[in-house]
């Protein structure tokens, strides 16, 4: 009784807080993402095996995002070197934002430091996750959405809602 009751507990949590259950098993072992950067670089998420990465999908207008961004470009930069890179796709619905956004990096953060980043809804960009469906009907709780993919590119982590602390825990064990 006690068991069938925790159950039904943390179920409701997770469909009434998306954020409420952070690690979930594997959404899907192989995920695929290529496209050009902002920068105008080729991106392809398979050459990408033998690292680690972090791939966290993002907007301008998610404050929880924006307030994230420091704390990955300290972990990259702290992580420089090691097998580990961390990309960012934009979910915003005009590249406009995109762009102010990047206007605002360009002016406050080393060019080093400046993390890769696509645009989902660049014509170049494509992924096996149906994302840019679920980007064009996003709500407040759907970003940010974030992957962790180990060196051998399956996904081992996915949040949705706030990154806990302790995915850097689960990044360096990785590595």
């Amino acid at each position: 009784m006690h068991k069938s009751f925790l159950s039904i507990v943390f179920t409701l949590a997770a469909l009434c807080f998306p954020g409420f259950v952070h690690a979930q098993a594997p959404w899907q072992k192989n995920i695929q993402i290529a496209g050009k950067t902002l920068d105008g670089q080729a991106f392809d998420l398979a050459k990408q095996k033998g690292k680690v990465v972090l791939v966290m999908f993002w907007a301008t207008d998610c404050a929880v995002c924006r307030d994230k961004m420091r704390e990955l470009r300290e972990n990259a930069k702290g992580w420089q070197g090691q097998p580990f890179t961390l990309v960012l796709i934009s979910a915003d619905r005009r590249m406009s934002d995109v762009d102010s956004y990047n206007a605002i990096i360009n002016k406050s953060v080393p060019l080093k430091e400046r993390l890769t980043q696509l645009w989902s809804f660049d014509p170049s960009y494509q992924d096996n996750l149906g994302t840019t469906e679920v980007m064009k009907n996003r709500t407040a709780t759907t970003l940010p959405l974030t992957f962790v993919i180990d060196k051998k590119g399956e996904v081992v982590k996915r949040y949705q809602g706030r990154i806990p602390a302790d995915v850097w825990d689960d990044i360096a064990e990785l590595l």
